[in-house]
């Protein structure tokens, strides 16, 4: 039996898919029947990740990428059109997250989490833009967070809030431009996720567990599938009249 949900041999690229929030997409979208684009920075995690979608059965490729070099982008994207000749789905999942206090921001901090959470979001998704609007089809869905919908506490990240809110307002715009030819663009935003980075921070910072827990109303972190399942979902025959969406998956964070 088929559903509106399934992605049989579909095409999809998915950046920062070597671990965390990314892997989680790429092991969801091939279970639903796609073939899988790892783009990722660390080629060891692409090689092994792309390993384990073979391992479900599916075509797996592994592109070494730094999205936030607008060459290395088009090079990628160029090579995965190249080997699957086609691609239906492209999930901007790649960012960084740093907690410094806005006045002891220096410039190139504050650049280089721009130019990988947005700059690369737009660089991706026009470069795999060109080619879904040339096939009339195709589906884009970026990974934002609620940080672009408000501002985190207690922890201090003017940079990656104001980075995120860009990839919601670029979400919207792209959706805008090319709803008429055939292409849906959406993001997800998620709130606290239990992914080894976040791990990390509440490591450091133990004492920010129970403000984070407390001020979320369903009192837990999200984990990476329940992302993965939302993406899945905008990426699907399922969300055919969605475009310009954000879809908040934070546990009610943003509800009070």
């Amino acid at each position: 039996m088929t559903t509106l949900f399934d992605l049989p041999d579909r095409i999809a690229i998915v950046t920062g898919a070597g671990r965390g929030i990314g892997r989680e997409i790429a092991r969801t979208l091939a279970k639903a029947g796609a073939h899988l684009v790892i783009a990722e920075y660390d080629r060891a995690n692409a090689e092994d990740a792309a390993q384990e979608i073979i391992g479900l059965g599916r075509q797996a490729i592994a592109l070494q990428v730094d999205v936030q070099d607008h060459a290395s982008v088009e090079a990628m994207v160029a090579k995965a059109v190249d080997h699957f000749k086609r691609v239906d789905i492209l999930v901007n999942n790649a960012g960084i997250a740093e907690n410094v206090p806005a006045e002891d921001c220096p410039p190139d901090q504050w650049r280089r989490i721009l130019g990988i959470n947005l700059d690369g979001v737009f660089y991706c998704s026009t470069a795999v833009g060109r080619h879904m609007l040339a096939q009339q089809s195709g589906a884009i869905v970026n990974i934002a967070s609620m940080s672009g919908s408000i501002v985190n506490n207690p922890q201090p990240q003017a940079a990656y809030n104001v980075s995120k809110a860009g990839v919601i307002m670029l979400t919207k715009s792209l959706a805008a431009e090319w709803a008429g030819r055939g292409v849906r663009v959406n993001s997800v935003s998620p709130g606290y996720i239990a992914t080894e980075m976040t791990k990390k921070g509440l490591a450091a910072h133990p004492d920010w567990r129970d403000i984070w827990f407390g001020m979320t109303p369903m009192g837990r972190m999200g984990t990476p599938v329940e992302i993965a399942h939302a993406v899945w979902y905008l990426a699907s025959d399922a969300a055919s009249f969605a475009t310009g969406t954000d879809l908040i998956v934070d546990g009610g964070y943003t509800a009070w």
